[in-house]
């Protein structure tokens, strides 16, 4: 290979696609649900409002993560700053948010791999057998090298681009204006009890050591990744509530939530409303691959995490005892309790609040004391950080507002 070939840095495209890829997974179908109280125009302030923080909580965490080796991931970085008990909290906290959702994933994939083989080929895989085979298989691609996640990562986000955009054309040309544009101001005391359900879907932040570990300490590519990739998101967020909203009304969404609300409830509605089975197929395959994309992104993230915990290392047998510990619980639960994640999934957002906002907002304030981080630096001073812990405060004020019942739920 030519010298300049085998010095040319990491691709963009890869990083971008790994943030995107964790960001936009299955979980995207559950928004327009969560929206239907305060509708469209509330819901896409919030999203904004959303990826304002949560972006910038990334490049906290990114600003703290540049003054160790690449590799270091949350565990050290935060206990150096912290200190111990933070640490702890932290670990529990994202332990339990990347397990919940890798679990999820391997639940979801399983229903995935059992209805594709008996739609292509008419063998009826068991549900669990089908679960087993979606995390052994997409498991090896993570333990083999991040590089490989990257390029799958590419081709998955690739496919989704194209079955939404033709989903999304299908759709938008039946988008109903006088029921998307259907805002009211009372609408807007739904949007407090949504706020944990927004910040899951801006998740990407377990990935930000990854990235520094694949470009090494280089913040402009690492920025240039989290910005575009949370921007896309961002975009997709706001393409899918608009064909969403304005094709269901929302008292139709009534009886959405009352059926669960989940992945096919949804699609069997936006098909009643287009009548076409092509419609269908493509939202079917844009799930499909939302869900590997998901699973891909979020399971390297505590793949990293696990590794800087137990000081494994990267070779081929550190690896492998990285990869046991990462996937092996949640495939466990999957098998155990295919369906038992709606009930945690809930938590998920209360507890990547704390290393989503909350711990980056203390770990840059206590590392620009004792590093000055000479590497890269994030704008806004001590105000953008007294901001970003308001914010975590304010989640975790309307997330049990919201579970006693005091703030209004659709």
């Amino acid at each position: 290979m030519p010298q300049a070939l085998a010095d040319k840095p990491p691709s963009l495209v890869a990083g971008i696609t790994i943030v995107a890829g964790t960001a936009v997974g299955a979980g995207m179908f559950s928004l327009p649900v969560v929206s239907a109280g305060m509708w469209f125009s509330w819901s896409i302030l919030l999203l904004a409002f959303t990826w304002f923080f949560m972006y910038h909580s990334s490049l906290m965490i990114m600003e703290v993560n540049l003054n160790y080796e690449p590799g270091a991931s949350f565990d050290t970085f935060v206990r150096d700053t912290l200190g111990p008990r933070w640490n702890l909290l932290n670990s529990l906290t994202l332990t339990f948010v990347l397990y919940i959702l890798t679990y999820a994933y391997v639940s979801g994939g399983g229903s995935i791999v059992s209805h594709t083989l008996s739609s292509v080929t008419g063998l009826h895989l068991p549900g669990k057998l089908a679960g087993l085979i979606f995390a052994v298989g997409l498991a090896a691609f993570v333990w083999f090298s991040t590089a490989l996640v990257g390029r799958m990562t590419t081709i998955l986000v690739g496919g989704m681009i194209i079955t939404f955009a033709l989903t999304a054309s299908g759709l938008t040309a039946r988008v109903q204006l006088p029921i998307l544009l259907d805002n009211r101001p009372e609408y807007a005391l739904f949007t407090l009890a949504a706020i944990p359900y927004f910040l899951t879907s801006f998740g990407y932040h377990g990935n930000v050591p990854s990235l520094i570990k694949y470009y090494g300490r280089d913040p402009r590519r690492v920025r240039l990744c989290l910005l575009y990739g949370s921007l896309i998101s961002l975009l997709v967020y706001s393409a899918w509530h608009v064909v969403t909203l304005g094709n269901i009304s929302r008292p139709d969404f009534k009886p959405i939530i009352a059926a669960g609300g989940n992945i096919g409830d949804l699609v069997a509605a936006l098909a009643g409303v287009a009548d076409e089975e092509n419609l269908t197929s493509l939202l079917s395959a844009f799930a499909n691959m939302a869900v590997v994309s998901s699973f891909l992104g979020v399971s390297l993230g505590l793949f990293d995490f696990i590794a800087d915990k137990f000081k494994f290392d990267d070779s081929r047998g550190g690896r492998f005892k990285t990869a046991l510990l990462t996937f092996v619980p949640p495939t466990l639960g999957g098998l155990i309790f295919p369906n038992g994640f709606l009930y945690a999934i809930a938590l998920a957002g209360l507890c990547a609040c704390m290393w989503g906002a909350i711990i980056p907002a203390l770990a840059v304030k206590a590392s620009r004391k004792k590093y000055g981080n000479p590497h890269y630096r994030v704008w806004g001073g001590d105000a953008l950080v007294y901001l970003i812990m308001s914010y975590g405060g304010l989640l975790i004020v309307c997330y049990f507002l919201a579970a006693i019942e005091i703030l209004p739920v659709y």
